[in-house]
């Protein structure tokens, strides 16, 4: 199908965003990557009267580290953080989730900004955030503000940013832990069937000193898993405490019968995931 007509702009300063935003209130929807938004236009599933492109917003581009900090902006795409060397040394993790993303063709327009910001349970990035500990960053006309990725999705397409606010800016702690972003799908370039992000931290006496388990496309939400990092921060990485840490998020899941299969087969396809990421982030060490 055909969008419904809207008005295009291309502001090409953030708080030209912002204003723009604001004057235009609900009758208008900031753009970035495109690939959620587009299609759902396409359907009629969204009608907005005004595009806000923040392509032209050069501010909103770009990899730092320091401080042992990663700030990424949010128009960064993810064939951007695919080939930043400096990503990989500080979060080789983001690398990994962001080549199992669709395709080439994508992940070339495709932001980390747009991934992560409109609530869709299906996008891999926000499971991630959650696992990396992130921030996001939040400016409208009342200002600027942080987010903790662990709690700003709340329902499916329902996020704690405010329909007048942009998301500028992704902020979380240099990783060096051992990881894995384990994901099941249908087909090359489709959204997960069941998907595990996982970071392990590994002490000096061997054990497990550090640990973060995130699910993708398990719920409405992404899935922080709390519990089952305490089952292996408490009992260190071996068979029985793994096998207690997938149980324990097996239980926080809800999936539903959709055309990726049953809900039976999905919590099925989750904790062989979560096992497998487990193992491979514990190796990595």
């Amino acid at each position: 199908m055909i969008p419904g007509r809207f008005e295009y702009h291309q502001p090409e300063t953030l708080p030209a965003a912002v204003a723009l935003l604001s004057d235009l209130g609900e009758d208008a929807r900031v753009i970035a990557g495109g690939h959620s938004l587009i299609p759902m236009m396409k359907l009629r599933l969204a009608m907005p009267e005004h595009l806000i492109d923040l392509r032209a917003i050069g501010t909103l581009r770009h990899i730092t580290v320091a401080d042992g900090q990663v700030r990424i902006g949010a128009m960064t795409t993810q064939a951007e953080i695919i080939d930043s060397g400096a990503l990989q040394q500080s979060a080789p993790i983001l690398r990994e989730t962001s080549l199992q993303i669709a395709d080439p063709q994508v992940r070339y327009a495709g932001t980390i900004g747009g991934n992560v910001a409109n609530g869709d349970p299906g996008n891999d990035m926000p499971a991630l955030m959650q696992c990396l500990d992130a921030s996001f960053k939040l400016q409208g006309p009342s200002g600027e503000r942080e987010v903790a990725a662990r709690e700003f999705y709340e329902a499916a397409y329902f996020t704690a940013r405010d329909d007048l606010e942009i998301l500028t800016e992704i902020l979380f702690p240099v990783s060096t832990a051992g990881y894995a972003y384990e994901k099941q799908k249908r087909k090359i370039g489709d959204y997960a069937t069941a998907a595990a992000a996982v970071l392990l931290g590994k002490g000096a006496d061997g054990n497990c000193n550090h640990a973060a388990i995130a699910l993708t496309n398990l719920a409405d939400t992404p899935i922080y898993c709390e519990e089952a990092c305490a089952q292996l921060l408490q009992s260190g990485v071996n068979a029985a405490s793994i096998q207690s840490a997938v149980q324990s998020a097996m239980g926080q899941i809800e999936p539903v019968d959709d055309n990726r299969g049953p809900a039976e087969f999905k919590k099925h396809a989750a904790a062989v995931i979560l096992k497998r990421a487990i193992d491979i982030a514990w190796s990595r060490n």
